[in-house]
């Protein structure tokens, strides 16, 4: 089976930027990769305006269809957002909550979830992004839905070089073979780990640095 890894976050925290890297870096170690880059980025720029609420539904549905295309030819699969992200803004921007149940059920059939950390500065990116202060509620929504629907997934914090071989120490411990007793009692596998309580990038980063074995 395919590893399908999504990165998750709100807007300006680097998930674009990271898909890239992560894609570039395993296929630079010989391995099959995928790369999907964000459907409601493409809708938006080629029509010049973000979507209504009645087209975030056929946005969501083709980005899990482009993920799981992907995933029937290659080992990995990098995918820049899922639909789990526009069932978020749905919510935030509309109200809507219609969208979770098909992009939780979804979500549950990939392997790797990383969450990319508010620890990034908020850039302007024209119009398509709204504003440093959507980033907080939209990282507490997303949580929220994850935690909501029992899928574990992992933090990302850092800049630059340090967010990636963050990301890249998830996605090897993801790729490793399971231990006998990983999935003993339901357990989840060993890679998975998060702190739903916080979002405080400082206390982030000090985890991730423990999980990747530094001081």
């Amino acid at each position: 089976m395919s590893l399908v890894v999504t990165l998750l976050g709100a807007e300006s925290t680097g998930k674009t930027t990271l898909a890239h890297a992560l894609a570039t870096t395993l296929a630079e170690e010989g391995r099959s990769v995928a790369l999907v880059l964000e459907h409601l980025r493409e809708f938006s720029e080629a029509r010049g305006r973000t979507p209504r609420e009645d087209e975030q539904a056929a946005i969501a549905q083709e980005q899990t269809r482009r993920i799981e295309t992907a995933a029937l030819a290659h080992d990995i699969v990098i995918a820049d957002t899922s639909a789990l992200m526009i069932a978020v803004y749905s919510e935030y921007v509309f109200g809507d909550r219609s969208l979770y149940d098909s992009a939780l059920q979804a979500q549950r059939r990939w392997g790797l979830a990383l969450v990319t950390a508010l620890d990034l500065p908020w850039t302007a990116d024209g119009w398509v992004r709204e504003g440093e202060h959507v980033r907080a509620p939209v990282d507490g929504l997303l949580r929220a839905a994850l935690t909501r629907g029992r899928l574990p997934y992992s933090v990302v914090s850092g800049h630059g070089p340090q967010r990636l071989a963050a990301a890249l120490a998830a996605v090897r411990q993801a790729l490793r073979p399971p231990a006998a007793d990983d999935d003993a009692d339901g357990a989840p596998p060993r890679w998975h780990w998060h702190c739903e309580r916080c979002s405080d990038p400082d206390c982030e980063r000090r985890s991730m640095l423990g999980l990747l074995g530094e001081h």
